[in-house]
């Protein structure tokens, strides 16, 4: 059997455990979940693993572990971050200045799009944030609206920086005064 060429979702058959799919891959171990042992951690060279392989498997089967790879790495891709949005044209390549009181003091740059970077990824927390307090199965409705005005409160100390997307419906939005 090629340890290499396994992936997850793979299943296999142990002399010890009997029947099992690979859950998890390490280094040298994958992580295998045995139907009548749980998820064990087998060595990747353990001779008494063998691959199962199904009878009449058709080419979309067989590019199964290709597509898992692909989504894998798109995931990681994309993990933590969200929609791609733009700073304003007249930001771009300009440089944050921080100015200290005392002028004997060094002033600190920091480039416009990496102060950006991290205000859009505070929004994007802020929204995953919420969406876990909305989801969440033991708080209270009431608990829910409690901490639903701490996170809108928490937009609203954010649209200083609204100055600064190049579109407005990105924009920061806390309470809105009737």
């Amino acid at each position: 059997m090629d340890a290499l060429t396994l992936g997850i979702g793979t299943r296999l058959q142990h002399t010890q455990f009997g029947p099992g799919v690979i859950v998890g891959i390490r280094y040298a171990t994958y992580l295998i979940s045995f139907i009548h042992h749980g998820i064990k951690e087998v060595d990747k060279t353990d001779d008494n693993l063998e691959e199962i392989i199904p009878e009449n498997v058709t080419q979309e089967l067989e590019t199964l572990s290709e597509v898992e790879r692909s989504l894998l790495k798109v995931l990681r891709l994309w993990n933590g971050v969200g929609e791609v949005v733009p700073l304003g044209d007249r930001w771009q390549g300009g440089t944050l200045l921080l100015q200290p009181a005392d002028k004997s003091l060094k002033p600190k740059e920091v480039p416009i799009e990496d102060f950006f970077h991290k205000i859009v990824m505070l929004r994007d927390r802020l929204r995953v944030l919420e969406q876990q307090v909305n989801a969440h199965k033991k708080l209270t409705d009431e608990d829910k609206v409690n901490l639903q005005q701490y996170i809108t409160r928490c937009y609203g100390s954010m649209t200083t920086f609204n100055v600064l997307f190049k579109n407005k419906e990105q924009w920061f939005v806390g309470d809105k005064k009737e």
